[in-house]
């Protein structure tokens, strides 16, 4: 294969620009102009982010690795452990770079054609592959002791994103098509009926060759996990019926909630969060593909109010700041899971939300909230982009800051996190992913099983 192109299609002034300290002062006493538009900024972060896919991508598999950091430290076997979930976040990364032309077309048909090529020979348990794998052997590598199986969540967010790619090149050229058909092979392998341990009415999270089911995370809402039981109901040959998503997941429907903060309605009961909402990835990973605009079912009237509520509870909470963290504010908001500041000034990992706020911005937060948010978005990517430079690197925003702490960042990525920012922001700038995904004649079966409706785009 050739050797993967870098991206420097995004123009050296742009690039010098948003690496300056400030903006240039106006003469007057007026305050200075934006150098940039709003497109010009989402064109700059979206292809930012998409090289952590190209040009930063495990080299035999060419999938997202867990993590990428500038500083060269790693664990010793981290170079080459990729990560199934965020692979997935990947693929339709890659989508928006062949649809923004920040990449040749050609060059990422070829690209997504050994990804599959690698995923067909990966290790899979049911059909489903593990959390991660080794992206030189295609081996499990144990996510914890007993986590060393198949991980039906991770698996997902992967073929979320398969079908994005099959239905983007089913009517292309002859090399196209036979990529669209790996990848529809590959996602109706996956037997999801078979993680309802026996036949219970729940989908389970883990299944491990050595330990069976003794994890024991049934997937019961409400988290990020929704979109598990949107495959699992889409699949041709492996599905779930009507009773497993509802007793399941809604848990009868039990998972409602009255509950409210700053007058904005929450729905649905936030697992270990119902005070304010969990992680803002719980609005992201499962809608990278499935549209929640005038999305409902039985229980909820439209997912999209579900999630912009969620996302405005964070940036409120932000704004008022409670802990009156420097920094937060209108521009300067966004909890999530990622990267976090140890108490001793090291790098951990932390899942952020209002109840669990050490004062850690990740950027993705905000920037892959742009469908929900797109003014307060909007002005988190300026001010990032324009005032805290220092908080990007090669890849795009750094995974997490801290103006709190004298401007402290982490200069290291996760696909996780990486991999919502192209996919959300393009939603919002054309709804590619949402039209890819919504239209897919699988995905919309699945969706009437399960009693799900969308006049956007006319499921009833």
């Amino acid at each position: 294969m050739k050797k993967i192109i870098s991206l420097s299609i995004v123009s050296l002034a742009l690039l010098t620009s948003c690496k300056s300290k400030q903006l240039t002062e106006n003469k007057t006493s007026e305050k200075p102009k934006s150098k940039f538009t709003n497109n010009q900024l989402m064109d700059k972060v979206q292809s930012d982010a998409l090289k952590y896919f190209w040009d930063f991508a495990e080299p035999n598999s060419f999938l997202g690795r867990e993590r990428y950091h500038e500083d060269n430290i790693y664990p010793d076997n981290d170079k080459h452990v990729i990560t199934t979930g965020g692979s997935g976040f990947g693929l339709m990364t890659i989508l928006v770079g062949v649809d923004r032309k920040f990449i040749p077309r050609q060059e990422a048909v070829k690209k997504l054609t050994h990804i599959a090529d690698f995923l067909e020979k990966a290790d899979r348990f049911h059909g489903a592959w593990s959390h991660w794998i080794n992206g030189e052997t295609g081996k499990v590598v144990p996510f914890g002791k007993k986590d060393n199986g198949g991980d039906l969540v991770e698996t997902a967010f992967l073929v979320q994103g398969m079908i994005c790619v099959r239905e983007y090149f089913k009517n292309g050229n002859q090399e196209e098509k036979a990529l669209a058909a790996k990848m529809d092979k590959l996602w109706k392998g996956v037997e999801w009926n078979w993680y309802t341990k026996g036949g219970q009415k729940v989908l389970y999270w883990h299944w491990s060759p050595t330990y069976g089911w003794e994890m024991n995370f049934p997937l019961q809402g409400y988290n990020e996990c929704l979109i598990t039981y949107v495959m699992a109901a889409s699949s041709p040959d492996y599905s779930i019926d009507y009773d497993t998503y509802n007793k399941g997941w809604t848990r009868n429907g039990t998972y409602l909630s009255d509950k409210e903060k700053y007058g904005l309605p929450m729905y649905v009961k936030h697992n270990g969060a119902e005070e304010y909402g969990g992680p803002l990835f719980w609005t992201q990973y499962s809608y990278l593909g499935l549209d929640p605009r005038s999305l409902s079912d039985q229980y909820i009237k439209n997912y999209f109010d579900l999630n912009r509520n969620q996302v405005l509870i964070d940036y409120k909470y932000c704004v008022e700041n409670p802990k009156v963290w420097k920094g937060y504010g209108k521009n300067y908001w966004g909890l999530t899971a990622g990267y976090s500041r140890n108490k001793d000034g090291g790098v951990g990992y932390d899942a952020h939300f209002p109840q669990n706020d050490h004062g850690v911005i990740t950027p993705t937060a905000a920037l892959s909230s742009m469908p929900y948010t797109p003014k307060e978005s909007m002005a988190f990517l300026r001010f990032l982009y324009e005032e805290k430079a220092i908080f990007i690197g090669q890849a795009g925003p750094y995974d997490a800051t801290s103006i709190n702490y004298n401007d402290w960042f982490t200069p290291r990525y996760l696909a996780i996190d990486q991999g919502t920012i192209a996919p959300m922001i393009e939603n919002y700038r054309s709804g590619l992913l949402w039209d890819l995904f919504m239209n897919a004649p699988d995905i919309r079966a699945g969706l009437k099983k399960i009693g799900f409706k969308s006049e956007k785009h006319k499921i009833d």
